[in-house]
């Protein structure tokens, strides 16, 4: 072989690389997209927001309250069937991503009064494995859409 076919084998090489590398990167950045999330078995947003939204293996979901997802009707008969709903319609978004509870890292709850967080504490403690519980922040608030009691929106992660 002549020095002018090591150059040209050289080049082809560069090339390919360059091609895979641009392949890559194509494939980085459909995994790295934004997806929106939309269960029909969860409620209908109430604004104009998504119910949740899918960014580099990461699942922010939009604040759940106790509406029935059929009817659109808070289920508020009381605290603990509003809290019920609320993790339904959460377990609804989480399964349309594809995610579970074990997935959840952050939860934040937002009560109108801190008097019911036993009672939430309670059914919350059931939907997640004892000692392997995500963080969480619970915050009292002076009111929430469609006069709800609880509002909850979680993080979820998958992990490889």
């Amino acid at each position: 072989m002549i020095k002018e076919d090591f150059l040209i084998k050289d080049c082809r090489l560069k090339y390919l690389t360059l091609i895979f590398i641009l392949l890559s990167y194509n494939f980085y950045a459909q995994t790295t997209m934004k997806k929106y999330i939309n269960s029909e078995h969860a409620p209908d947003p109430v604004g104009p927001y998504n119910q949740g939204i899918l960014i580099d293996g990461t699942l922010y979901t939009s604040g759940q309250i106790a509406l029935d997802p059929k009817t659109m009707i808070m289920n508020n008969e009381s605290i603990q069937t509003e809290t019920k709903q609320v993790f339904k319609n959460i377990h609804e978004v989480l399964k349309e991503a594809n995610f579970s509870f074990k997935d959840v890292i952050k939860v934040s709850i937002f009560l109108d009064d801190m008097e019911d967080f036993a009672t939430v504490n309670e059914i919350y403690s059931t939907f997640f494995e004892k000692g392997k519980e995500p963080v969480r922040e619970t915050v009292e608030v002076s009111g929430l859409p469609k006069k709800a009691r609880i509002e909850v929106s979680v993080i979820a992660k998958k992990w490889a």
